[in-house]
Order: C-alpha cells, then structure tokens, then sequence
C-alpha cells in the first residue's frame, strides 16, 4: 500500500523523467546475423528463442554475441542445436504472444522467453500480463509441443543504468512485482522453470544505452539457460523407459 501510495505522490516526476529518458537513450538496433540454423555434435535438441528486444540481442552488434548465438555455442559440445530466433525489439507480452500465434507449427524440445520489461515501461497491468504468459505458455505446450519451457526473469530494473531516481526505483518495484507472481505460477508446472537473470549490473557488463546487456552479460544469461537445459534433459532420460539406453547422454549432458 506504501508503494502504491508513494507513487501517487510521485507521478508528476515520474512522468517527466519517463520522457526524458526516453528522449536521451539511444535506440539501439537489433545485431546483424542469423535467426535460425544447426550447430554442434551429438543428440539432437531444437530450440525457440522468443520475445523482446534482450531475446533479439540489442545491445550488441552480432547475434553471435547476442543471447541466441552464445546460448548455442554453450549447448553445441553437448547437442546438434536446431534453433530459431523469433524475437523484436518493443514488444509487449501480449504482442510477443501475436507474433507467435502468426508462426508456423513446429516442435520444439525447449523454448526460452524473455518477456516483461517493455510490459513495465509501458504501465501492463500485472494481472493482465500474467494472464498473458498463461497463454503463452498454452500456445507453446499446444502448437510447439515445447517439453521444457524456461521463462526468463524481468532483468534488476532498479540498478539499470539509464534510469535516474526514482524512477528507477518506481519501475523496479514493478519488475520485481511481475517476477515474484511468474515464479509463485511457474513452480506449479513441471514444464516450465523461472529461470532468474542474474548478472551484476555493472556499467562495463551494460550496453551504450544503459539498458541492455552487453556483450558479457548475453554471455553470463547464456550460460545460466545452458546449465538448466542440460540439467532438464538428463533429468527427463533419467526418467524415461530408456534411461539405460541414454546413460551416455546422461554422462555427457550432465558433466
């Protein structure tokens, strides 16, 4: 109620800073390369990168640099990666949700979101935007047939560097919001995991803009959905009727 409160009081200032930083901050583009293809050696693993301008790599200037080339990279010493990149800068939950459902079908073993801060920038109810993950979830359970699906947490908004106070602290507590009710719905799926962004936000680690990652911080974010990739598909051999038949599989994935 405090918050609620507080930001009642403060909506004057944080509209005027709003539009500030949206005049001062460059738009930085979305890297060059490419959005889909194979990789690697060793058994098979298809996989969907969906979402908004983190998932698209902004912030970097190759998608080999981005979230979708070094999340390959680390699963290519373990798996032959077929991957796609469905992704664009400014998109809402809901609107990442619409490009998705205009997608052709396909099967994916795991599909990795990020979703959510274009949501808090942009005033989505909490609620609403919740509801919409629901969906997106459906959409990838139903038409994908997604078995592992990792949603990523809203990134530390109350330490990126673009955002004076307190704004930055008004939009962090909205960021911290969403992901307190994705992580209370996500622990009652067994398809899905919460996987949390969790990288320091140093200036160095950031992109030009102050609000996106960098280099390093796709890589850092990589390597947390790689160890969580690997470690849901030797659990799920472990689990099946063909565990003995997998344990080499279990060897290398799990290592």
């Amino acid at each position: 109620m405090g918050y609620q409160f507080a930001t009642i009081g403060l909506g004057p200032v944080l509209l005027t800073q709003g539009r500030y930083v949206r005049r001062v901050t460059p738009r930085l583009p979305e890297p060059a390369g490419q959005r889909q293809g194979v990789d690697g050696a060793g058994p098979s693993l298809s996989l969907l990168i969906l979402g908004d301008s983190a998932a698209a790599g902004v912030g970097v200037a190759t998608q080999s640099e981005a979230l979708s080339g070094q999340l390959v990279s680390a699963l290519a010493p373990y798996f032959r990666v077929s991957w796609k990149l469905v992704a664009k800068s400014g998109l809402t939950a809901h609107e990442v949700l619409q490009q998705l459902e205009t997608e052709p079908g396909e099967r994916f073993d795991v599909a990795v979101t990020s979703t959510g801060v274009n949501d808090v920038t942009g005033g989505t109810r909490p609620e609403l935007w919740l509801a919409t993950q629901r969906r997106l979830v459906e959409l990838l359970e139903q038409k994908f047939q997604a078995r592992h699906i990792l949603l990523s947490s809203l990134p530390p908004m109350h330490g990126f560097p673009a955002l004076p106070q307190p704004l930055r602290w008004y939009l962090g507590g909205r960021a911290r919001r969403l992901n307190r009710m994705l992580r209370h719905w996500v622990g009652q799926s067994e398809r899905c995991e919460f996987v949390p962004i969790d990288f320091p936000l140093q200036v160095e680690l950031m992109a030009s803009d102050g609000f996106h990652p960098g280099a390093d911080a796709y890589s850092m974010w990589a390597s947390q959905l790689a160890a969580v990739i690997r470690r849901r598909v030797a659990s799920a051999c472990a689990q099946s009727d063909a565990a003995p038949a997998n344990a080499w599989l279990l060897s290398i994935v799990a290592e």
